[in-house]
């Protein structure tokens, strides 16, 4: 296992336009590459952000045909860096939704620094709220959700994969640390009033109940109809400090990561190896 590394965070606004949205996020790749980062981490729907389902369905393909999957993949082998792209939307493969209009995934992908797809998590749990003001998501009636837990194989330790809304289901963190995970990514898209509320607290107890490194890119600003993020993507270290905050602008944050305080917080209390088995 390597020692210490550089991790970043990028925030992005991500729009409708794909190329632009991939042209952005290749420009804070870059950027973070080049102030020494590692391990590079982008946020939640990096490639498209458009809730008019009609024109996703135009704008998005399966993954063998993805441009901005084929360009990231490009990028990470030209910079040399592991690349985490938070999420992209890609069309799946098997579901069809309501009135036979094709279903989408919500799908992570981890690329080492050849470029090659090292893992890929689809989103589990869906986003289906409602909230104040009249703003409300049924990413079930649009989006697949997957079924597997995912964790992969970095120079610095496993790392458990998910992906925002995931965040509120602590036992699938739970199931990633007691299965090896080190460092765990939450890209995120959040809602202002959620991430207002609960964004800061939430991570930092994903972090404190795994003994865990937590690293969460997220989307900031406004997405336009109506879509604004709360931003703020966050570095946690396993005893709940938070190491970096993106604050609410595009650009990326970065932070020195030793991976040895994962054993010594959790030596210092072991709650992940006292589970008990109750009914």
């Amino acid at each position: 296992m390597a020692d210490t590394f550089k991790a970043a965070c990028v925030q992005t606004t991500s729009g409708p336009d794909v190329q632009e949205n991939f042209q952005h996020a290749g420009a804070l790749i870059r950027s973070a590459v080049e102030a020494g980062a590692d391990l590079v981490m982008l946020p939640e729907v990096v490639n498209v952000m458009d809730l008019n389902r009609k024109a996703l369905a135009e704008k998005t393909c399966h993954e063998d045909e993805d441009p901005s999957l084929r360009g990231f993949r490009e990028l990470a082998s030209e910079t040399g860096v592991w690349l985490l792209l938070g999420s992209i939307i890609v069309k799946h493969d098997d579901a069809a939704g309501d009135e036979g209009r094709p279903k989408f995934a919500n799908r992570s992908f981890l690329l080492d620094p050849d470029g090659t797809i090292v893992a890929r998590y689809d989103k589990i749990h869906m986003f289906d709220v409602d909230l104040d003001g009249g703003e409300s998501y049924r990413e079930s009636s649009a989006y697949e959700p997957g079924g597997e837990a995912v964790t992969a194989e970095t120079p610095w330790g496993t790392v458990g994969l998910s992906i925002c809304y995931d965040l509120r289901f602590p036992y699938l963190y739970r199931h990633l640390a007691h299965t090896g995970a080190r460092f765990l990514t939450i890209p995120a898209a959040f809602t202002r009033p959620t991430g207002k509320a609960h964004w800061h607290v939430l991570m930092r107890a994903r972090a404190i109940e795994t003994g865990c490194f937590v690293f969460a890119p997220a989307q900031c600003g406004d997405h336009g109809g109506g879509r604004l993020t709360y931003g703020h993507s966050l570095i946690v270290d396993p005893w709940g400090g938070i190491l970096a905050d993106g604050g609410g602008e595009p650009g990326f944050v970065m932070a020195d990561i030793d991976p040895s305080l994962v054993d010594e917080v959790r030596g210092k209390v072991p709650s992940i190896n006292h589970d008990r088995a109750f009914t």
